[in-house]
């Protein structure tokens, strides 16, 4: 059986949930957008939704973790009830799905850190060596197999090895982005103008008035922050009973937040110094800034040899590091689900990593193509990203609805027992406040969240997420003529692809509710189980445990949740009512 875990205190902590937040779009995707959204202008609403979606979000999230010591699966079905429990394994699948690419995008920026620091990105043509990459399958997969690996030594061990690991990336990807930005400000300011750091907080209102630019703002601090990802539900399974819920989630704001704005600065202040025409640079598109643009541009660094050197590989690294650390949450994320469920933590690392790997290949070798310009690019990869990237905003609405019903059942259990009044004057007192109450501001807290949370989850965050997603598809319908071409199912870039996978992997989970996540067959037979698959008689329907990661002296109760009372949900080393033949004789062995 397997045993309660946890980090060993609030730095690392906070060092896993930064590297879960800080990914590779913290450092091409972020630029992008400034370049494209007026510099500094982007900067006003970006930092508007930190405060206004993240960081609420992100609260929830360790609040609900924290409270269930369950991942996402479990946490839905021990806080909304067991019928919701689907809505932990969208959340679960989604930044899976996305780890089968991410590994692949994640090996590209190992590779290029290979390149920089064996020089193999001087005096060549940037364009002829990311061509040379992409076609040839076996590097791709090569460095995807060596991201995985990396991802599974530093998760092997559990909490402990989750923080050392991310620990160590995070210190050296500030120190690395920090020696990037020290170069390029050095390249910005050599004809004394400065005009990348100008463009970076330079506002123009013009452009702040446009609805794209806030559009842009809350979609680029959605995705930034990890919030509604369930990162922060996993991590703070492994957090201390004292750990205060809110203020961990602002200081992962604003690091997370840190980092985009450093490497933002590090980014244009180099395209500008070496560039006739930046802007057009920086907005080419993600893949072009980072592995077209960037060499070409750091070819440039001064300081002779060594800066080149040293720009090249210290930018390259911090990039490997931002991807391996958001690989690690993702792969975590998975494993703790199994984990909850009773299966064995090294066999839930090999299979997860084991599946990440194989269902990434095909976004590594499959429809590798050739743009008008001749530069490669993988459609199949952008298409998965294309599906699977806004199924993101889904779970933070599940997230958020978990909020509501709390506080909708607590004010109507308290209406029943007469200590509260009826009516939508009673909820908004009542019930509004009621996660917030028993689960964010506990008196543990050392920030103190007021009731403006209450409002942004009820009423500000259906609103944005209704904004994002309308946004969404209307760009894609707008790009049809006629309009109802885009919901062509077969099409890798309309809206009817994104649909149907959405409603295919939605209704089946759905089914799998009651039979996979809180009921499973169990084999009862003799003989391997995968020769007796067709006979009913070898298999039982089962109650599914559900094994919950309390370290010694955090233990709350669960009671008054919809699932807190289910006799199969216990603590790890405990043996669930009807299970003693499947744990009984494990436990007993560990216990002598």
């Amino acid at each position: 059986m397997e045993k309660s875990d946890q980090f060993s205190g609030r730095v690392g902590l906070i060092f896993a949930a930064i590297g879960a937040a800080i990914g590779t779009g913290n450092i091409w995707r972020f630029p992008r957008m400034v370049g494209a959204n007026g510099g500094g202008t982007f900067l006003i609403p970006w930092l508007f939704f930190l405060f206004i979606w993240s960081i609420p979000l992100v609260i929830a999230e360790f609040a609900i973790g924290k409270r269930t010591r369950v991942g996402t699966v479990g946490s839905f079905r021990i806080l909304v009830g067991r019928k919701f429990a689907w809505m932990g394994l969208w959340t679960a699948w989604i930044s899976t799905a996305i780890g089968f690419y991410y590994a692949v995008v994640a090996g590209w920026c190992v590779k290029y850190f290979t390149l920089g620091v064996s020089n193999g990105l001087m005096n060549v043509e940037s364009v002829d060596v990311w061509n040379a990459f992409l076609q040839s399958p076996g590097q791709v997969m090569m460095f995807q197999f060596i991201v995985i690996g990396i991802t599974v030594l530093a998760i092997w061990k559990g909490a402990k090895a989750i923080e050392k690991a991310n620990f160590y990336m995070m210190i050296s990807l500030f120190a690395m982005l920090f020696l990037t930005l020290a170069l390029a400000l050095m390249m910005d300011g050599k004809d004394g103008t400065f005009d990348g750091f100008i463009f970076m907080f330079s506002v123009d209102m013009e452009i702040l008035a446009q609805p794209e630019t806030w559009i842009n703002g809350l979609s680029q601090s959605a995705w930034s922050c990890s919030a509604g990802m369930g990162m922060a539900i996993t991590y703070a399974v492994y957090m201390r009973k004292d750990e205060d819920t809110a203020l961990n989630a602002v200081t992962m704001g604003l690091a997370n937040n840190s980092i985009s704005i450093i490497a933002g600065l590090a980014v244009l202040s180099a395209i500008f110094a070496v560039s006739d025409d930046p802007l057009s640079v920086v907005t080419g598109g993600s893949s072009a800034i980072t592995f077209l643009a960037l060499p070409e541009v750091f070819a440039q660094a001064p300081g002779g040899a060594v800066g080149r050197w040293v720009m090249m590989s210290a930018f390259f690294l911090s990039l490997s590091f931002a991807a391996l650390t958001s690989m690690i949450s993702t792969v975590e994320l998975c494993v703790r689900n199994f984990v909850d469920h009773g299966i064995e933590r090294n066999r839930a690392v090999a299979f997860t990593a084991s599946a990440i790997f194989l269902l990434g290949i095909p976004s590594a070798l499959i429809w590798i193509k050739l743009d008008s310009e001749g530069v490669a690019f993988p459609e199949f990869l952008e298409v998965q990203d294309h599906i699977w990237g806004y199924g993101l905003m889904f779970s933070g609405l599940f997230i958020a609805f978990s909020i509501w019903k709390y506080g909708w059942t607590k004010w109507r259990r308290m209406v029943e027992e007469g200590t509260a009044e009826g009516g939508m004057a009673g909820f908004f007192k009542h019930g509004m406040s009621g996660f917030r109450d028993d689960y964010i501001n506990t008196g543990d807290n050392d920030i103190w969240v007021p009731r403006a949370w209450d409002f942004i989850m009820y009423f500000a965050f259906p609103i944005l997420f209704t904004v994002l997603i309308a946004s969404y598809f209307g760009d894609l319908i707008s790009g049809y003529d006629p309009w109802y071409a885009a919901f062509d199912p077969f099409d890798p870039h309309g809206a009817g692809i994104i649909l149907a996978f959405w409603g295919f992997i939605g209704f089946s989970f759905v089914f799998l509710n009651d039979y996979v996540l809180t009921r499973r067959p169990v084999y009862i037979g003799e003989g391997p189980w995968w020769r007796n698959l067709h006979r009913r008689s070898e298999w039982e329907m089962r109650e599914s445990p559900l094994f919950r990661n309390v370290p010694e002296g955090a233990d709350e109760s669960i009671a008054e949740l919809p699932g807190g009372e289910d006799p199969l949900i216990v603590e790890v080393g405990e043996v669930p009512p009807g299970w003693e033949d499947v744990y009984g004789d494990v436990l007993d062995a560990e216990l002598t």
